[in-house]
């Protein structure tokens, strides 16, 4: 256990990796981080309506007290802001400030902000220095880690970006305290996500402290930083996502169809839970293809419930497309090749692996037992 420690993750990417840096108090902390690694920087701060409320006074007295002149950039919350429109004002006002290449991005806020202001920083004088201080915990333990940036259009989700790592991210676990349940439930799929991925003792530790880790202390630092351990490791194997990153799209294929399915209607389902919902599906679908024991589905199923995220496509309110509309969204996804189907799959718990070439008559079949059960 890291206890109330600052715990420190490096991502190996040579020339070009950069710490996370996990633990308490590190928002009053970002300007002399920041200061530390890029001196005499000017800055925008990309945040939210709703984050902004709350910390980004804090934020800019930190980087004011460290000589770093900062220009806020507030957006409208919510998953739409991921759009050309919301881009379009980011890069208008950053080039506005007059902020030159050797100045930051900072993205102060949840994955819409970090991916959006990271898209920004990446195509703003063909690319600006970028700090990710992710303020959910979705952020934290997922999007602010790997440089993956982009916005969704009308074709699907995260269908436009570049790859744009950061500088540094900063995860100050306290600001965590602030979020509605809902939210810290959403991130937590991704924290599951990790030990169903290829750590099944980590599972296992979810599955005995889920409740410390919501309540907040070591055990939620210690699943932070396992988290971003986890996903370093394998940003560090494969940047580009040309072989093993893939596997961290567990849930992803379902769940990115769920949101677009849904119009990316928040009130209905968020990322996370579309994530938790995708999860339980690639079980079930692995177990269905006799990859993996039905018990294994039952157990993610079980967990997911325990801490109330969503598993069972009925679980999300509102009408949905039939089968075949559900399989259109999923061909539109990224992940797809050349038409050929790609599902992150298991053999058990903590035995995931990539499958190719999934026969879309399987997976129809799949939808409608689901849809239709």
């Amino acid at each position: 256990m890291t206890g109330e420690a600052v715990d420190t993750v490096r991502v190996a990417l040579g020339e070009r990796g950069y710490d996370i840096l996990i633990g308490p108090g590190l928002l009053e902390r970002v300007g002399e981080e920041i200061a530390a690694r890029l001196p005499k920087v000017r800055a925008a701060v990309v945040t939210d309506e709703n984050v902004a409320a709350r910390h980004l006074s804090t934020m800019t007295a930190g980087l004011e007290n460290s000589g770093i002149a900062a220009t806020p950039i507030v957006l409208a919350p919510g998953e739409k802001t991921k759009s050309f429109a919301a881009l379009q004002e980011v890069v208008d006002k950053v080039l506005a400030a007059r902020l030159e290449r050797g100045d930051a991005v900072i993205a102060l806020g949840g994955g819409v902000i970090g991916d959006l202001a990271g898209f920004a920083a990446g195509i703003i004088r063909r690319g600006m220095n970028f700090v990710q201080v992710p303020t959910s915990l979705l952020a934290q333990v997922d999007s602010s880690v790997g440089g993956k940036t982009g916005i969704n259009t009308a074709h699907g989700k995260n269908l436009v970006g570049v790859f744009q790592q950061p500088r540094l991210v900063l995860a100050d676990v306290n600001v965590l305290d602030t979020l509605p349940e809902r939210e810290f439930r959403a991130g937590y799929a991704e924290v599951a996500k990790y030990g169903l991925i290829d750590r099944p003792d980590f599972f296992a530790f979810l599955e005995k402290n889920w409740r410390a880790v919501f309540s907040g202390g070591s055990e939620r630092t210690y699943a932070i930083a396992e988290s971003c351990r986890a996903k370093a490791d394998v940003v560090a194997r494969d940047e580009f996502e040309t072989g093993d990153r893939a596997l961290l799209n567990l849930g992803h294929t379902f769940g990115h169809a769920l949101e677009a399915a849904t119009a990316y209607d928040g009130s209905r389902l968020v990322h996370g839970e579309g994530v938790a919902v995708g999860m339980a599906l690639a079980h079930r679908f692995s177990a269905r293809m006799n990859l993996c024991s039905p018990d294994d589905a039952q157990r993610v199923e079980a967990h997911l419930a325990a801490v109330g995220l969503p598993w069972r496509i009925s679980d999300i309110p509102g009408e949905l497309p039939g089968a075949e509309g559900m399989l259109d969204y999923i061909a539109q996804d990224k992940k797809v090749k050349r038409g050929a189907l790609t599902f992150i799959l298991t053999r058990g718990i903590g035995q995931s692996f990539i499958a190719r070439d999934v026969p879309a008559s399987e997976v129809l079949a799949f939808l409608r037992e689901q849809l239709e059960g």
